[in-house]
């Protein structure tokens, strides 16, 4: 039987922002302990097996008035494919005008979440 190990955690679920003693056994949770709402298992859950992070980055403008466009994605993607998703948004180049909300990025990596431009650009005149 494996070992019990603790992780700790700071809970986001809520504004309350809890310290979390995630007991495990092997990959499996036993418990959760510093919770103040039941938020705080489901956040461990997701946090343990599948961390997921919102990415705001730039991407590369043809023709505005500014050379990059802040973007964002929609909605978080995996932790583990951060660093590949910023390399794919530096192949990324828009021709202006930019408007804010636009997709520069559909699906992102096989996710199915878009990447839009946080702000519009106009065109250079």
């Amino acid at each position: 039987m494996p070992e019990e190990t603790v992780k700790k955690l700071i809970c986001i679920a809520c504004p309350k922002g809890c310290s979390l003693d995630v007991s495990m056994s092997g990959e499996t949770i036993v418990k959760v302990e510093g919770a103040s709402c039941k938020q705080g298992y489901e956040y461990a859950e997701r946090e343990i097996h599948d961390p997921r992070r919102m990415v705001a980055s730039t991407v590369k403008v043809k023709g505005a008035v500014h050379p990059l466009v802040p973007v964002y994605t929609q909605s978080a993607i995996p932790k583990r494919q951060i660093h590949e998703l910023l390399a794919e948004l530096r192949k990324v180049e828009v021709q202006a005008p930019v408007e804010m909300g636009q997709v520069v990025l559909e699906n992102a990596l096989g996710t199915g979440i878009p990447v839009v431009a946080s702000r519009s650009l106009p065109k250079v005149k």
